[in-house]
């Protein structure tokens, strides 16, 4: 093999291993939970006396707007927290964050603790862009 080819073996295994990463934080690939879109969410909601709703973005997110009903802990202090959703283990928890990708995290979380999440694709974002409603302070 030549210098050149080594490089671009090298460029090619780097762009390979982005993509791979960033299937993964996106939960495309190695999800163990089910993502849902926030329309779908909102009918378990509506039609669900066993459903939590988790947002998962920080305080401060939260105080200008959320999604009626939900419960906040943030990502970053969620498995140091997990005792606040005792007794939802055999209950789905739909979770939400800004976009999409901090559920995830927190999905995976859940996921590993013996919960059943269920991540709301695009997040709060998407929720508001499909005309359902938050609650605003």
């Amino acid at each position: 093999m030549t210098k050149k080819q080594i490089t671009n073996l090298f460029y090619y295994l780097a762009i390979a291993a982005i993509a791979v990463y960033l299937a993964y934080v996106k939960g495309f690939i190695f999800s163990d939970f089910e993502s849902i879109s926030p329309k779908s969410a909102y009918e378990l909601l509506q039609h669900d006396a066993h459903i939590t709703l988790l947002d998962v973005r920080t305080p401060e997110e939260f105080s200008k707007e959320h999604i009626e009903g939900a419960t906040l802990i943030p990502v970053q202090e969620l498995s140091q927290n997990l005792s606040k959703l005792i007794g939802v283990k055999e209950k789905k928890i739909i979770v939400y964050c800004h976009s999409g990708t901090r559920s995830i995290a927190a999905s995976r979380i859940l996921v590993e603790n013996g919960f059943i999440p269920l991540n709301v694709t695009g997040g709060i974002t998407a929720w508001k862009a499909n005309g359902l409603s938050v609650t605003t302070l």
